[in-house]
Order: structure tokens, then sequence, then C-alpha cells
């Protein structure tokens, strides 16, 4: 029994020396191979500030149409360089050996180099090796190196309102916009100890291999593509100069999964230049954060809904004078013509009458309308992993005025985000249901694995054949546009424009002469690969309608994503 009983011992003994190198085999996997560089870096004293870490962050990448990531924030890692005054005693010789190769400016190192009472004074950061090597070789008295990690964003331009930016707030150094706020719990890298025991670490906690604060920490995989994101921004810009607008700006999409592949401004700036920017509302993101009349593209979604509930068909007809009045209101088609008798609602959205939209409105309870218009997301937020979402603003909607109901019907009257736009047109094109518009797609963690992100959809909120009859719809609008000289032979694209009056804060009406344009298309129409929303706001240079600033752009960015795809045909 004693020989039973010490053998038992003896396996105990043995299965607990098993376990604790197992742990230490963990440990060590854990410091050297997966955070091995971070402590390469702390273990180079040459450079390392002591008693300090290293700026430590996860990185953000775009992904590519095969999958392939590309950086779109990371970090990179240089020198900075610092003097102590008091050890200064030339600071204009000292200027002369180190001023050029560092960039100084001379009445700034001289002040700083002035203040003897002061130990430690940053003279230079996001140095290269070659210029640190060169300081470094002059052995100036007071001058010290040390290694550095910044941000830094390889596509500089690219996406910047989207990813976003690193700033101080307050003390804390941050993730300020766009993704770098919205994922910075994730991004951010909790503080390492420089002089750490080994063995002290490994045993600190032997019930986790993984220390419980990294184990959220990880890498922003988006599914932004950089390509289509360079040619939406490329054709933004064209826009804005060509017609002399205020912003020009845009979205794409994967209508069936929420999936944003680009969004863009005109004007968007350098993320590595942040700081010289001095108008702060350029890093705003208007695409998500701020409401706007959209004018006639919210037309195909009332009609999708007078369908879904019967009050109109396509060939529903009704007669068109030019003009509707609507209790103390007159309302006119955009060129105050009338079209005569037996106009029907295709024609009413190939030449987007405004007259026949008020026509489809009068048909419909508004009531069962206004429940309806409300579930494509309209004056809610998308739940788009972007910081700072605005919500529409659709009070008209909540009355019973007939002329509020009117201007509903050709897009005034309401304002809603262009992201709750898009997502509401996509209801169109995916068959009647409510996506998640989304810019992450997966979390990649240290440890190898990965969490992909889980963006819900929901529905039905229109009949799969109403679906089909507003996309027929829609693709004949756009095989109609001047005179059918646009449209693409083997592909069908379901497409609207829309001219909004810009609303005037000061008087409670419009600007007579201030024009937002709209565009949205989703194809090939069939089988939608994505869907598009572009706006511009107050084109001049004699523009008069999206159909002359958008439009021409919209078809070739539409084959360039065509042919970068390798869409099949649907037609």
């Amino acid at each position: 029994m004693d020989a039973i009983i010490f053998k038992k011992r003896i396996w105990i003994v043995i299965l607990g020396v098993v376990l604790v190198v197992l742990l230490i085999i963990g440990k060590l996997f854990y410091l050297q191979i997966i955070h091995g560089s971070t402590y390469e870096l702390l273990a180079d004293r040459q450079y390392v500030t002591q008693l300090s870490t290293l700026f430590d962050r996860g990185s953000i990448y775009f992904s590519d149409k095969d999958g392939n990531l590309v950086s779109a924030a990371t970090l990179k890692s240089g020198f900075k360089v610092a003097i102590n005054p008091g050890q200064i005693t030339d600071p204009e010789t000292v200027f002369k050996a180190i001023g050029p190769t560092l960039g100084l400016d001379h009445d700034t190192f001289v002040m700083r180099a002035s203040k003897k009472n002061d130990s430690y004074e940053e003279i230079a950061t996001n140095i290269d090796e070659e210029a640190a090597s060169h300081v470094s070789a002059l052995k100036i008295p007071g001058l010290s190196i040390y290694r550095m990690n910044w941000r830094f964003y390889p596509g500089a331009f690219l996406a910047s309102n989207v990813i976003g930016f690193m700033a101080y707030k307050g003390n804390d150094f941050t993730g300020r916009y766009g993704i770098e706020r919205a994922y910075n719990d994730i991004l951010s890298r909790a503080s390492q100890d420089l002089y750490v025991n080994f063995f002290a670490e490994i045993f600190s906690d032997v019930g986790n291999l993984v220390d419980k604060k990294t184990e959220t920490e990880g890498d922003i995989v988006t599914t932004i593509e950089p390509s289509v994101q360079q040619n939406l921004e490329s054709m933004l810009k064209g826009v804005q100069t060509e017609w002399n607008s205020d912003r020009v700006g845009g979205i794409v999409m994967d209508p069936k999964t929420g999936a944003v592949l680009a969004m863009g401004l005109s004007d968007g700036f350098d993320l590595n230049q942040s700081r010289n920017v001095t108008d702060v509302s350029q890093f705003n993101n208007p695409l998500v954060e701020s409401d706007f009349e959209m004018g006639s593209i919210m037309k195909p979604v009332i009609m999708s809904i007078a369908i879904d509930q019967g009050a109109v068909t396509p060939t529903t007809t009704y007669n068109d004078k030019g003009f509707v009045q609507v209790a103390n209101r007159t309302i006119y088609n955009f060129d105050k013509k009338g079209r005569g008798a037996n106009i029907t609602m295709q024609q009413v959205l190939n030449q987007s009458l405004n007259t026949g939209m008020v026509f489809v409105m009068q048909h419909m309870d508004k009531a069962a309308f206004r429940d309806q218009w409300k579930s494509f997301g309209f004056g809610e937020k998308t739940g788009i992993d972007l910081p700072a979402e605005g919500t529409g603003l659709i009070s008209n909607v909540n009355t019973n005025y007939d002329v509020n109901f009117a201007n509903i019907s050709f897009g005034q009257g309401v304002a809603v985000t262009p992201i709750e736009m898009i997502r509401a047109l996509a209801v169109l094109a995916n068959g009647g249901h409510l996506v998640t518009p989304h810019v992450a797609s997966r979390v990649e963690y240290p440890s190898g694995l990965s969490k992909t992100l889980d963006w819900p959809v929901t529905g039905q909120l229109i009949k799969p054949e109403t679906d089909a009859t507003i996309t027929k719809m829609l693709t004949t609008v756009f095989d109609n546009y001047n005179g059918g000289t646009i449209k693409l032979d083997h592909y069908s694209i379901a497409a609207k424009t829309g001219t909004a009056q810009i609303p005037d804060s000061s008087t409670g009406g419009y600007y007579p002469d201030r024009n937002l344009h709209t565009f949205m298309a989703y194809f090939p129409a069939q089988d939608p690969k994505f869907i598009v929303f572009f706006y511009n706001y107050y084109p001049k240079n004699g523009a008069k309608y999206s159909s002359d600033t958008l439009l021409p752009p919209f078809v070739n960015f539409a084959k360039f994503l065509i042919n970068y795809y390798d869409v099949p045909p649907d037609r």
C-alpha cells in the first residue's frame, strides 16, 4: 500500500514539473515570438530612454480585392534627439553642427538651449537612423539620442476621414477620429516595464499563458479596398475642381453585407501632417456625421413603398400639368413644364417629376407610409463602426400635414445622413433587407488568432417582387439617360440622380442659387455587387443638375469597378 501511495506521489510531482515546464515554454513563446520585436527594441539600451517605454499600438489594414492586407496605420521606428541645456556651453556651435542634419529652426534651438535650469529639452523627433548616427558620431556633450516609435500612415491622404489619427486628449495620446477612435480599446497596448525580472514575469500569473491585459489587444482589418478608395478620391477631387464645389463625397458599399469598400471626400488631409491642419472641421466625416435633404434619390424609396402597398404600379398614370396645388403651396416640376395626360410611374422616375411623386404619396395612407418608411432606418443610427454618427431630421414625417408629405415625396423636408441614405437604398438592391454598414471585418490578435466581426442583416422590408419591380424601373431610368447614350450594353445599372435646394438657416427657407447634387446606383442590377452614393455640395461654374456633374464621372467609375473586379455581364 505504501508503495502505491509513493508511486502516486511521484506521478503527481512529475505532472507538476511538466506543467511548470509547459508554462515556461508557453511564456517564452509569448515573450520571444509574439512580442519578440518589442522586447528587442527595449533591449537596445544605448537608445532607449531609461525608465520609460516605447510607444506601441496595433495596426490598421486595408484589404484588397484578393484578401491581401495593405498597411493603413502602423508604427515607424526611429530616433529622437534631446539636449541638457546646462551642458550646452556654445549653442551656436552646436546648432551649426547638427541643425542642417536635423532640420532645426535656429531661433527655437537657441531658445531651448538657453534653459540652463532645465535638464531635458527635446529638439528633434522622428529622425531616421542615418541622421541619428551622424549626430551620435559628433559626441557632443549634453546631447542624447533615444529610440522611439511613432504612428505612421503609409497612404497619407488615403481614406483619411475614415482611418482617423492619434492626438492628445488631455494627457492621453489616443485615437481621436475615425477607426483610430472607434477601435481605440483594441488598438491600444498596455505599457510594458523595461526592467522586469524574467522569472517574476513567468510566475506572476501561472494561471494564464497570455496576460489578461492583452486578451483584447489586436490589429484591425478593414473592408476598405485601397485601389477602389484611391479611384473614388481621385474622381471626387476631379468633380470638385471641375465644378468649383464646396465639397464632394462618396461611398461604395456591398449592398448585401454592408461592407464599405470605399468612403471618401474631395478634400482629405495628410494623416502624417494632421497637426498642420488649421480647420479642425476637416477632420469630421460628413458622410457619417452630417445630414442633408437628398432630393430625388429619395424617390425610388417612396415609389417602392407605394408599389409594395399596392397604391400604384409602374403603369399607373396621372395627368401632369407641370404643377400641383397642396394646401397653400404650389409644387412644380424641376422645369415647371407639364407632360400631359397618361404619364406612367416609370416616366415619373425617368423624368424625375415632382408632381408625379406627389400623386404617388397622395395615394398612400399616411400612417402606413410613415411606418414602412421609418423601417428603412431613417431617423436612427445605422450602427456603422465610426464615431460621432448623426441621425436624420425627420420630424416632418411625424405630422399629418399634406404639404410635409408632398415635400418628402421628392426628397425635401427631411434630412438624412449619407450613410443612412445608402443603407436605405441598399434595401432595393439586396432583396429587401436592412444591412449594417461597417468598415472593419475582423480583429487579428497577437496570438495568431482572429475574430470575424458580426454585422446584423434584418428584414424583409419590402416583398421580393417589389424589389424586382423597382430595380427594373431604375434600370430603365439609367438606360434612358441622355437619350440612351451612356448605358452599358452588357451590364444593367439601376440608378437615380437628385438635385435638392440647400436650406438657408438664416431665413428658414432655401437658397435660391445653391443646390446639393446627389447620385445613387447599384450594379449589376440583377445581382448587385456594388451600391454607390455621391454628393456634390454647392457646385458652381454653371452646374444645374446632378446629371451634369455626377453622372459622367460615375460611368467611368462604374467601368473601373467592373473591370477591376472582373464582374461578369448580366445582359
